[in-house]
């Protein structure tokens, strides 16, 4: 692979245009404000053939090129999250704006940046080998940081049905810690939401003998879950934990003891656990405390964990001969997309830039990551098809 210094200049040059391209279409979720039709023209220019999948509002994208196997897919999202108070940010968040050797704006990290790594690192390693023994596909999706119902799931069953099957897979997370590299999402937890509403008997403050104080009753019952250890998590996966995320009781009157509470929570959980087993002992604590209750539990993701193979050996390979890094093998973090990919039997992996800006005020990430993250893709497209 040509690394030399006017090769670099262009590599920088070529990702970071498209990358402040994508930032500056504001696609608050679960709007695509036409990145996929930007991306959709440079991939076509490549010769991929490209197909949308619209469900409801969510935007979603296909493209491949060639027929063979193996199928490496980049799978990620053109969606963001709200910026939040632009008065807050030092330039506006949909500007792109480059200081002090870095990109600004929403999506920089979370990824619109990775979007444009894998776009230049494809463009080059088809000019590098425009015949290679296989395929190469993108799966993007504008629901990715919403529900999550239209967009890659959809998608895969669409490409299930039709007997399209994805061996690789690498998705442009902002997989990393403090340089691009150092760490690879190999699997994520599993995500299990709890809506626990504890009935009382409403009435006034005064008068708590003809009451029942539901934030009373439940106080001891919300120490014990919060306290509790899960399990030990496992060599792959760190403890399951657990998550009071939003309380509410009351009318809003000082002098009134409400008839309900209301408690969300989150679990995310390890392989050493199953679901049933967290709703079984999260349910026993609850009637132990002899709390009158209803409990709506929601699934949002299993548990995914990719073994060693052929993607995780070649991203390994690329990262220790362009940074000299061992990259740390993961399932820390949130969810993915990957948790609809993995469950087909694709190696999954998760390889982008430090997540150290997503999400915030002022998101950005440096701009000789986003060239790395470029070079790394491509290598570990040569890799593959070698």
């Amino acid at each position: 692979m040509n690394t030399g210094p006017d090769m670099i200049e262009k590599t920088a040059a070529a990702v970071i245009d498209l990358a402040r391209e994508l930032i500056a279409r504001p696609s608050i979720t679960p709007r695509d404000a036409g990145c996929q039709e930007l991306i959709r023209q440079r991939l076509k220019a490549m010769g991929f053939r490209c197909e949308s999948m619209r469900f409801d509002e969510v935007d979603n994208l296909w493209a491949r090129i060639g027929t063979a196997a193996p199928l490496l897919v980049f799978a990620g999202h053109t969606d963001v999250v709200p910026p939040g108070p632009e008065s807050s940010w030092a330039s506006p968040p949909f500007a792109a704006d480059v200081r002090n050797g870095c990109l600004f704006g929403r999506g920089a990290s979370d990824m619109k940046g990775a979007l444009a790594a894998m776009l230049t690192a494809v463009e080059r390693f088809l000019s590098a080998t425009p015949e290679f023994a296989g395929s190469v596909g993108f799966l993007l999706t504008s629901d990715e940081e919403g529900p999550a119902v239209n967009g890659t799931a959809k998608v895969i069953q669409v490409l299930q049905e039709r007997g399209e099957k994805i061996d690789f897979c690498i998705i442009g997370e902002p997989s990393s810690d403090q340089r691009v590299g150092d760490q690879i999402r190999v699997g994520r937890r599993g995500s299990l939401h709890g809506k626990l509403t504890v009935h009382g008997r409403q009435g006034h403050v005064a008068y708590p003998d003809l009451t029942v104080n539901p934030i009373h009753m439940s106080a001891p019952a919300l120490h014990e879950l919060a306290s509790t250890a899960w399990d030990q998590g496992n060599a792959y996966y760190p403890p399951t934990t657990f998550q009071i995320s939003n309380i509410h009781g009351g009318t809003g009157a000082a002098n009134v003891v409400p008839g309900t509470l209301e408690v969300l929570f989150n679990y995310r959980f390890s392989t050493a656990v199953t679901v049933d087993q967290l709703k079984t002992r999260a349910e026993s604590i609850l009637r132990h405390h002899g709390l009158q209750f209803e409990l709506d539990w929601h699934v949002s993701a299993q548990p995914f964990l990719t073994r060693q193979g052929k993607l995780i050996t070649a991203a390994q390979q690329a990262i220790k001969t362009l940074t000299g890094l061992t990259p740390l093998l993961s399932t820390g973090g949130g969810t993915s997309d990957g948790r609809f990919i993995a469950p087909t039997g694709a190696e999954v992996i998760e390889l982008g830039v430090s997540n150290a800006t997503a999400h915030h005020i002022n998101e950005h990430v440096n701009t000789e990551d986003l060239v790395m993250l470029a070079n790394l893709y491509q290598m570990i497209l040569t890799d593959i098809f070698k």
